[in-house]
């Protein structure tokens, strides 16, 4: 049986806040979004068919609490959600609150300009928000 081993440049670019019943939810370390990823702990997945029929099913069932919980605490104007992997093989959806203030607005986040990290007190801050929100569905 093979584990599941989280791609290094996913952890390399994000911090775990939780996991639910499929996905790890991971806050992406760029502080121009709010932004977060869901990786099914499912070894070598891939792409969302993948997944097992049940776990699709629970895929949107997650990606909708994610961006329902990024909608609460930004009151954002839009939610971008999507599975690129062109460059991160291992299957993950972004979920991002987009809003007409935030950089490149209404363009894509993806290849936009530099990344720029949370500085610590701002991490640790947003962080507790994004666990308290999910707290009740972590499993």
């Amino acid at each position: 049986m093979t584990l599941f081993r989280l791609d290094e440049r996913l952890a390399g670019d994000s911090l775990e806040i939780g996991a639910l019943n499929l996905c790890q939810i991971r806050l992406m370390n760029d502080r121009r979004w709010p932004w977060l990823a869901l990786v099914p702990l499912r070894p070598g997945a891939v792409e969302i068919h993948d997944l097992a029929q049940s776990d699709q099913d629970l895929l949107a069932k997650e990606t909708a609490l994610a961006a329902s919980v990024l909608k609460i605490l930004t009151n954002c104007e839009k939610i971008n959600s999507a599975a690129l992997g062109n460059i991160v093989r291992q299957l993950h959806v972004h979920v991002v609150a987009r809003s007409p203030s935030d950089p490149n607005w209404p363009g894509p986040v993806w290849g936009f300009g530099q990344r720029v990290p949370y500085d610590e007190e701002a991490l640790r801050l947003w962080t507790d928000r994004l666990k308290a929100a999910f707290i009740p569905y972590f499993s």
